[in-house]
C-alpha cells in the first residue's frame, strides 16, 4: 500500500514536470513571431533602398550625356554640321580620275566615213563595204583593218550604223550634156555584217535595213538609213557595213558613220 502510493507521487510528479516542460517552450513561440515581421521589414527597406539607388544611376547617366551633347555643340555651327558630308560628296564627284577611267576601260568605236571613192555606177544594186575615217574617228581597246572593226574583248556590245544617200544633177552635168542617171527606182539599202571567229570568219547579216526611192532628176534629193541592236561578240569577231548604190552615199561624217561599244560581260 505504501509503495503504490510511492508510485502514484511519482506518476503525479512526472505529470508536473511534463506540464511545467510545456509551458517552458511557450516564450521561444513568442519570440518566433516577434522575429518574422522584423525580417519582412527589413527585406522590405533593401529593396527600397535598390529601386532608389538604381533611379540615381538612370538620372545620373541621363544627365552626363546631356552634359556631352550640349558641351560638344557650341564648338560646331549647326549649319556646318549639316552641310559639310553634301560638300564632301561634291567634292568627290568632282575627281577627274575616275569618270575618266572608267569611260576608257570600255571597248568603243566610233568612225565616220571616209574619203568617197569614184564608185562605178553600173550594177547599181550590188552591195559595197563602207571605208570609214580612222584618223578623225575614236576607238578604244577595238581593232580597225580595211572597214572591218575588230572585236579584242568578248561580251555583250551595242552596234549602230547611220548612212546618207543624196542625188541631185550637178548644172555642169547638164551643161556638158551627159546623160542623167535614172533614179525613179533607186534601191537603197544598208547592211549590217558580222563576221564570227566560232564558225570561220563566215559573214552574217545582222541588220537590214532601206528603202526603194523614186527620185525627181533635176532636184536635190536626200535619204537615211539607221539602225542599232545589241549582239554577243567574241574576241576575233568583227563587223563592216555594206550599201548598195554607193556612189551616192553622203560623205560628211555627221550623216554617214559606224560603232559600236561594250555594255558588258
Amino acid at each position: 500500500m505504501a509503495a503504490t502510493h510511492s508510485e502514484y507521487r511519482g506518476y503525479l510528479r512526472n505529470t508536473v514536470d511534463i506540464e511545467a516542460g510545456q509551458h517552458r517552450f511557450h516564450p521561444v513561440q513568442s519570440s518566433e513571431h516577434t522575429y518574422r515581421p522584423l525580417l519582412f521589414g527589413t527585406l522590405a527597406v533593401m529593396g527600397l533602398l535598390q529601386v532608389a539607388s538604381s533611379v540615381a544611376i538612370l538620372l545620373h547617366l541621363t544627365g552626363y550625356l546631356q552634359e556631352v551633347d550640349l558641351s560638344s555643340a557650341p564648338h560646331r555651327p549647326i549649319e556646318e554640321v549639316q552641310t559639310e558630308p553634301v560638300l564632301n560628296a561634291l567634292r568627290d564627284t568632282r575627281k577627274k580620275g575616275r569618270c575618266k577611267t572608267s569611260k576608257e576601260s570600255l571597248p568603243s568605236a566610233h568612225l565616220p566615213i571616209g574619203e568617197t571613192k569614184e564608185y562605178s555606177k553600173k550594177g547599181l544594186t550590188k552591195a559595197i563595204t563602207i571605208d570609214w575615217d580612222e584618223e578623225h574617228g575614236y576607238r578604244n581597246r577595238m581593232g580597225y583593218q580595211r572597214g572591218k572593226l575588230l572585236v579584242m574583248e568578248s561580251g555583250f556590245y551595242y552596234i549602230y550604223a547611220k548612212t546618207c544617200f543624196r542625188y541631185y544633177r550637178p548644172e555642169e552635168s547638164s551643161l556638158a550634156g551627159l546623160p542623167p542617171v535614172d533614179v525613179s527606182n533607186t534601191q537603197l539599202i544598208q547592211y549590217v555584217y558580222h563576221e564570227s571567229i566560232k564558225q570561220n570568219s563566215k559573214s552574217m547579216v545582222l541588220m537590214k535595213t532601206g528603202s526603194t526611192m523614186r527620185w525627181n532628176i533635176t532636184t536635190y534629193n536626200m535619204y537615211c538609213a539607221q539602225q542599232g541592236r545589241g549582239v554577243r561578240l567574241d574576241e576575233g569577231d568583227a563587223l563592216y557595213v555594206n550599201v548598195s548604190n554607193a556612189w551616192m552615199l553622203d560623205p560628211e561624217g555627221e550623216g554617214t558613220y559606224f560603232g559600236a561599244i561594250k555594255l558588258g560581260n
